[in-house]
């Protein structure tokens, strides 16, 4: 996990490669993700807008002393992520060193991390402070998988766009505070 780590990026180079992406498409797929890329690029600054840390939450990461580092699997494009990413950063921001990995530039470590065998993103990496991990989420909270499972058992009564609009109000209502909770829970 110590050579993943040493290959994450900072928050900040994130958005600059998903500003750059867009600017400059530099590869077929970054050319068919721009309105993805452009869409996640708002979401991100909506969510550092909007999210503030939760005091009890804040109190809970520090009664459990934890001391390590959190890696999460993500690319500026993805919707979950663009509602999820920025609010764990700012939560950790001070108390924990959070890095992102690219999940398209080296596959091997989402394939350790598959949600029923879909390279869904983003996936947070709790590692301890020996880069042993120590617990894994991802790629939404209950209520988003919830939502998924809706559409996934009615497809027809309750559609795909239907399910991300869903998802879309509950990001921005919920600011990522069940996101943190989750987490906080598997330190």
């Amino acid at each position: 996990m110590k050579n993943y780590w040493d290959k994450g990026i900072s928050f900040e180079e994130y958005l600059e490669i998903g500003k750059q992406r867009l600017e400059s498409p530099a590869t077929q797929q970054e050319i068919d993700y721009q309105q993805y890329y452009e869409l996640g690029l708002q979401r991100i600054d909506r969510t550092l807008k909007k999210f503030i840390p939760n005091e009890e939450q804040l109190q809970e990461l520090t009664a459990k002393n934890f001391d390590g580092k959190i890696l999460i699997i993500s690319e500026v494009w993805c919707g979950d992520a663009s509602s999820t990413v920025p609010a764990l950063v700012k939560f950790f921001e001070g108390k924990n060193e959070v890095k992102i990995f690219l999940r398209d530039s080296d596959k091997s470590l989402i394939n350790q991390f598959q949600t029923n065998g879909t390279e869904s993103i983003p996936k947070v990496i709790i590692l301890d402070k020996d880069f042993n991990v120590k617990n894994s989420w991802g790629p939404r909270p209950q209520y988003g998988k919830e939502l998924l499972m809706k559409h996934k058992a009615d497809p027809e009564g309750y559609p795909k766009d239907n399910f991300y609009n869903d998802l879309q109000i509950y990001y921005a209502k919920n600011r990522g505070k069940d996101a943190v909770q989750e987490i906080l829970d598997l330190l």
